[in-house]
């Protein structure tokens, strides 16, 4: 099993710069006999469907940027949730001109996220292939924002090298985990900004959606990218934009606790390293230093278990908690969540 440190932003209240790990499972594929083809002419078919993506973080004094991929003529967007986690700010550009967006809704364990441009109309649109059959061996391009909004789209060349990829994200600020799985692998260096954006085929179609990327070794031609086969992304896609919420997917944005955390070291609960002014956590009573025991009667065993549980309840919603102090003294108290907006 090959194991290869690679690293993506995932700028949030609980998510920040994630050092992730990829776990390579062989996996059986088909190997490409096709005739090479112009892989840059194709995507040169995709650009105009291409987001550019910026986001704000109040909280964090940050910004950050991504990319994006346009489905329907009146501005619905996919990307990846990572790229707009956290953002109390969310702005997108197309065709040249630039837009406010929201998110309509996201699932964060498979990293995905649909965002609506508001005042968007008359978008030209990403045609959608078939990832299924992909072929290892098969060239590829990335196209991506790590340039910046106001430059060129990055176009990175590569080949399919593998399928059904791991990848576990841990996230360094609050040690909340997570796993990608089924990920395609290619090689093409592809860096942080070009998250979001798609993966095209030679016959200039949507493929992918690259999701995780690592230059910091010598992998193939450069660099190694991890992308979300498109047809499992436009499933989500699909169930977002149709406003069903599940046991992963929600609608709308993230709930706002206002704390930043880290799973503590010794014994249950997860330790609290912010608490953000004016916040829910802040009202209820909830300070630095304090370990966070339960939500709602669910023991927190991790900062993953926090997000997750926070994950399926919406704005106005009031939770109960159990916290203990620095001196060790327990707490009960309610506090009422708010957007991240």
């Amino acid at each position: 099993m090959r194991k290869y440190d690679v690293r993506r932003p995932l700028p949030a209240l609980l998510i920040a710069l994630a050092a992730i790990v990829a776990l390579v499972a062989p996996f059986g594929a088909a190997t490409s006999t096709a005739a090479p083809a112009d892989p840059l002419a194709a995507a040169a078919q995709v650009e105009p469907a291409v987001v550019r993506i910026n986001t704000e973080i109040d909280y964090q004094r940050a910004v950050g940027n991504g990319a994006g991929i346009v489905l329907d003529p009146n501005g619905q967007v996919l990307t990846n949730f990572h790229v707009v986690s956290g953002a109390d700010r969310i702005h997108a550009s197309v065709g040249g001109r630039t837009y406010p967006a929201e998110l309509v809704g996201y699932d964060r364990r498979h990293d995905i996220a649909v965002l609506q441009l508001i005042g968007a109309t008359g978008l030209p649109t990403a045609p959608i292939g078939d990832s299924a059959a992909l072929a290892t061996g098969e060239p590829v391009v990335a196209l991506g924002n790590a340039a910046g909004t106001n430059r060129p789209l990055t176009r990175e060349v590569g080949t399919i090298t593998g399928f059904g990829r791991t990848v576990n994200a841990e996230d360094t600020l609050t040690g909340s985990k997570d796993e990608l799985t089924g990920l395609i692998e290619f090689a093409a260096p592809v860096v942080a900004g070009d998250s979001g954006g798609p993966v095209v085929n030679s016959a200039g179609q949507v493929v992918g959606v690259t999701t995780a990327a690592s230059v910091n070794f010598v992998l193939g031609p450069g660099g190694e990218g991890y992308a979300i086969p498109i047809n499992d992304a436009m499933a989500i896609a699909d169930q977002i934009r149709a406003r069903i919420p599940s046991e992963t997917v929600h609608i709308g944005p993230p709930v706002l606790l206002g704390v930043g955390v880290r799973t503590a070291q010794r014994g249950p609960g997860v330790l609290i390293a912010e608490v953000l002014r004016g916040g829910p956590a802040e009202r209820a009573g909830l300070y630095a230093g304090d370990v966070l025991l339960e939500i709602d009667g669910v023991r927190l065993n991790s900062a993953t278990t926090l997000t997750y549980v926070l994950d399926r309840h919406y704005p106005g919603d009031v939770i109960d908690l159990v916290w203990l102090d620095r001196s060790g003294q327990q707490h009960t108290g309610k506090a009422a969540l708010t957007p991240i907006v």
